[in-house]
């Protein structure tokens, strides 16, 4: 299986996160990704630890089974050498910030009088137009401004970070991807390109379905961790065990609620939830915490009462279920040939190019005679 996006050519001027996954994807389903990079250095990415071979493991993941050339593209000359493969490409990734691609003379319409089936995708933090569109951010301004980190904050004593780069995987590199399809699909109707404007901010919006029409039908915010989804209900918390884990507890259903309850031995004083809802979380806590997560691990698989043990991330590389399914079947290898777990792609096998299973991310400008002359 060569992937179904076999034939088409991607050149991706994309750096960090989200348009290097965005791309990755695209690479997973067949394309092939030309990645443009600065010459001698490369992006950036390339040196955020932990470092892992002559590379950094980040760049390493998200950049395998691309193809690198380095073209300064603040020089004209070097520009032009990339004339040829903006006309054989059918998708370009850009992630700068708005203007940036204008004026180095590479943005959508002139790219289109070169080539007018281009499909031209733009990532940034908060689009191409709109007052906030020149602002400098990373994920947590993004997740900020669409109001999803108001959600569930922690407290002024302890705040939390959240866990994910939200806004630039699910808020960037989804989005692009879907709209490239889309575009792909136009493209074979109308036999024409289009331009596409990724604002990551915007794309964190769905995240907030629920607290948006809340607040639009009821008029009421939601609070920090007060809602049912974010730490105010019983039914959706995460209580510590006495070896310092955590059940991830969440049986919002009644017929779900009603097995758990049983299970852990709760009061029937404090099984109807609606009553008081605080001191019903004190009631569960105090059970949960006098056991250790060993104990409760098979009592809720037995249970099957939506509960589970929260797993470190050595565990899920160790996961039956994950191995069951190959999710990290993939490998990934460095210079001197070590291999380690590919990111897993959310590509169906079907639908995935089928190689040896091993691949490796480009050296800075290692296709050059390839693609360059």
């Amino acid at each position: 299986m060569l992937g179904p996006l076999r034939g088409l050519k991607v050149l991706d001027f994309s750096t960090l996160l989200p348009g290097p996954m965005a791309t990755l994807f695209l690479a997973e389903a067949g394309a092939e990704v030309i990645k443009v990079e600065r010459p001698g250095s490369g992006e950036d990415m390339r040196y955020y630890p932990p470092k892992w071979g002559d590379s950094s493991i980040n760049f390493s993941l998200l950049n395998r089974g691309k193809k690198s050339i380095a073209v300064d593209l603040k020089n004209e000359e070097e520009r032009a050498k990339l004339i040829p493969l903006i006309e054989e490409a059918d998708i370009i990734v850009e992630q700068f910030r708005p203007g940036v691609m204008s004026r180095l003379g590479l943005d959508y319409e002139a790219i289109k009088s070169i080539n007018s089936k281009i499909i031209y995708c733009s990532i940034s933090g908060f689009g191409q137009n709109g007052p906030k569109k020149n602002l400098a951010g990373h994920d947590i301004n993004y997740i900020g401004d669409a109001g999803l980190l108001s959600l569930s904050l922690g407290s002024t004593e302890q705040p939390v970070v959240p866990p994910a780069l939200i806004a630039d995987i699910a808020g960037g590199a989804y989005p692009a991807v879907m709209n490239i399809l889309l575009a792909l699909r136009e493209r074979d109707l109308s036999g024409q390109g289009c331009y596409i404007d990724i604002a990551m901010t915007d794309g964190v919006l769905p995240f907030l379905f629920w607290a948006l029409g809340k607040t639009s039908a009821t008029g009421i915010n939601p609070k920090n961790g007060q809602d049912r989804l974010t730490g105010g209900s019983p039914r959706y918390q995460l209580y510590p065990t006495s070896d310092q884990r955590f059940v991830a507890a969440g049986p919002l259903e009644e017929k779900f609620w009603e097995v758990f309850t049983k299970t852990i031995g709760l009061a029937a004083e404090y099984r109807d939830d609606s009553i008081n809802e605080e001191e019903t979380i004190r009631q569960v806590a105090s059970i949960i915490k006098a056991k250790s997560s060993s104990y409760w691990e098979p009592i809720f698989r037995l249970a099957n009462c939506c509960c589970s043990i929260v797993k470190t991330v050595e565990e899920v590389l160790e996961d039956e279920q994950f191995r069951a399914r190959g999710v990290f079947a993939e490998q990934l290898m460095s210079k001197n040939g070590d291999t380690i777990p590919a990111v897993p792609i959310p590509i169906i096998n079907g639908l995935k190019k089928q190689g040896d299973g091993i691949d490796r991310a480009p050296k800075v400008g290692e296709h050059n005679e390839d693609f360059l002359g």
